[in-house]
C-alpha cells in the first residue's frame, strides 16, 4: 500500500483507504476469546435516514448503568468486520460497557460525512447513529453521561461528525486517521472531497471551532474531549488533517494550541495534551512517525482516554516533613470542606484513590481547586466529581502534587505541620511542605 502516493479520484481513494485500514486491523487482530455474549443485529431501532444497519454487543458481565461506545468502521468495511478486527468486545468483558457497531449499506460502505443533512443532524448517517444510541439508552439503561465514539478512517471522520453534531450526547471521541468536522463537506452529492483528503484545507482554530459552535446554536457545553491519532506518512487522508483536528477541538474546548504536556510513550509516537496534562486532557493527540494510513488501533488507549479503564489506586497521602496525613475534617461530605493535616489514623477520610483521569477521590468526592482559583492561597476542598481540570492532579516524581488547571502545588499552609494545618495551593517551589509520600 505504500506505493500509493496521491489520490485524485474518489473511488480509488475510497478503495485504497479501505484496503489500508482493513490490512492494519488484520495485522493487529487476535483470536476472539469465547464468551456467551454474541454480536447481534438490531433491525428496528428508530429513525434511520442513512439506511444503516445496527450491530450491538452486550458483554456477559455488563455493568449496572453501563457506558456506551459507538465504534465506526472504515470504507468498504462493516460493523461485523470492525467487531472482528478490534478488541472493544474483549475489553468490554473486563469493563462492562456496551458497544454499538453501525454498518453502512450503500455501495461505497463509507459513512456520510459530506452531506449537509448528516453534518447538521437533520438527516443522513448522523441521525441514524443517534437513533442507535437512543435505542440503547431506552432498552439497556446505559449511562447518558458516558457515551463515546471512535472509528478508523471513514469511521474517524464519522467520529468527528458525531461529536460536532451531538456534543450534548457524546462526551469524548477517539479518531484514528480522520479529518475535522465539516472538512469533507460537499454540495454536489459527492461522497469524496479531495481538497480535504489531501490536506489542502487550512483554517484557523477559530474557524474550525465556529463550525462546531455553528452546528449547535445556544449550546453552552461542556464540549466533548477528543483523542486524535495520525500517521505522518498518511497517503489517503494526509497528515495536515492531524493539525487541523487539533486546532478544531482545542478551540472548541477553550484552550490554546500550545501543548501542556509532551511525551513519547512508544519509540515512534509523539503524544501531546492540550488544556491539561492528565490522561483525560480536553485534547490528546498522538503522531506516529513513519506510519501511513494503516496505523495500528489501540483500543486500550482509547478506553483509557474515555475513562473506562480507570482502576483506582491509592491510600494515605502524608506530608514528607510532618508525617501527618491529608484529612477531611470530621469525615465531612459537604462540598467546599477544606482539607487539613492530621495524625494518620487509617480512617476513610484519609483514604485517597487516584484514577487514570488524574482525579484524587476521598469518600466519594474529588479534590478540587476551590472556585477555579488561580491565585496562591486557593483552598483545596472536596467537591462532587465533575471531570473538570480543576479536579485533576499530577503526582510528580519529586513528591509534589500539581493541579492541572492552575499549575499550583498542594501546600501545607505556612510551612507548618501541626494538626489542623490547612491545605492550600501555592506556586511550586519544592519545599518540604509541598512534598508528599503517597502510594498513588
Amino acid at each position: 500500500m505504500s506505493t500509493v502516493i496521491r489520490l485524485r479520484r474518489g473511488a480509488t481513494a475510497i478503495f485504497t483507504i479501505a484496503l489500508v485500514a482493513a490490512s492494519a486491523l488484520l495485522v493487529f487482530m487476535a483470536p476472539k476469546a469465547a464468551h456467551a455474549a454474541q454480536l447481534q443485529q438490531i433491525t428496528s431501532f428508530g429513525n434511520n435516514p442513512g439506511n444503516l444497519e445496527m450491530y450491538l454487543y452486550v458483554p456477559d458481565n455488563v455493568a449496572t448503568n453501563p457506558a456506551l461506545v459507538v465504534a465506526n468502521h472504515y470504507c468498504t468495511g462493516s460493523g461485523p468486520a470492525y467487531y472482528s478486527g478490534t478488541q472493544f468486545d474483549e475489553l468490554a468483558e473486563q469493563h462492562g460497557y456496551i458497544i454499538v457497531y453501525p454498518s453502512v449499506t450503500r455501495s461505497s460502505k463509507c459513512f456520510d460525512v459530506a452531506s449537509q443533512a448528516s453534518l447538521s443532524g437533520t438527516g443522513g448517517d448522523s441521525v441514524s447513529i443517534k437513533s442507535m444510541v437512543d435505542y440503547v439508552l431506552a432498552n439497556y439503561g446505559a449511562d447518558r453521561n458516558r457515551i463515546f465514539a471512535t472509528g478508523t478512517s471513514s469511521g474517524a471522520m464519522m467520529t468527528n461528525v458525531l461529536l460536532g453534531v451531538y456534543p450534548e450526547v457524546f462526551k469524548a471521541g477517539s479518531a484514528y486517521a480522520g479529518v475535522p468536522f465539516t472538512c469533507f463537506a460537499t454540495t454536489n452529492g459527492s461522497e469524496w472531497n479531495s481538497e480535504c483528503s489531501e490536506g489542502r484545507i487550512d483554517r484557523t482554530p477559530q474557524q474550525w471551532g465556529d463550525a462546531v459552535r455553528g452546528a449547535n446554536p445556544g449550546y453552552n457545553g461542556p464540549w466533548p474531549r477528543m483523542q486524535i491519532w495520525h500517521g505522518t506518512e498518511d497517503d489517503a487522508l494526509f497528515y495536515p488533517n492531524f493539525r487541523e483536528q487539533i486546532d478544531q477541538w482545542t478551540n472548541v474546548n477553550g484552550t490554546d494550541q500550545t501543548a501542556d504536556y509532551t511525551d513519547t510513550p512508544e519509540p515512534n509516537w509523539t503524544r501531546t495534551r492540550y488544556g491539561g496534562t492528565g490522561g483525560q486532557a480536553p485534547v490528546e493527540a498522538i503522531s506516529m512517525a513513519g506510519v501511513d494510513h494503516g496505523l495500528p488501533h489501540r483500543a486500550a488507549e482509547t478506553l483509557r482516554f474515555f475513562g473506562l479503564t480507570s482502576t483506582a489506586t491509592g491510600g494515605q497521602i502524608a506530608g514528607a516533613a510532618s508525617g501527618r496525613c491529608l484529612d477531611v475534617p470530621g469525615s465531612n461530605s459537604t462540598n467546599g470542606t477544606q482539607l487539613q493535616l492530621w495524625d494518620c489514623n487509617g480512617g476513610s477520610n484519609q483514604q485517597f484513590t487516584r484514577t487514570s483521569a488524574g482525579e484524587l477521590k476521598v469518600g466519594g468526592k474529588c479534590l478540587d481547586a476551590y472556585g477555579w482559583g488561580t491565585a496562591e492561597g486557593t483552598q483545596v476542598v472536596i467537591w462532587d466529581c465533575t471531570g473538570s481540570s480543576n479536579q485533576r492532579w499530577t503526582v510528580n516524581s519529586n513528591g509534589s502534587i500539581r493541579n492541572d488547571f492552575n499549575g499550583l502545588c498542594l501546600d501545607a499552609m505556612g510551612g507548618t505541620g501541626a494538626n489542623g494545618t490547612k491545605i492550600i495551593l501555592w506556586s511550586c517551589h519544592g519545599g518540604t511542605n509541598q512534598q508528599w509520600n503517597t502510594v498513588l
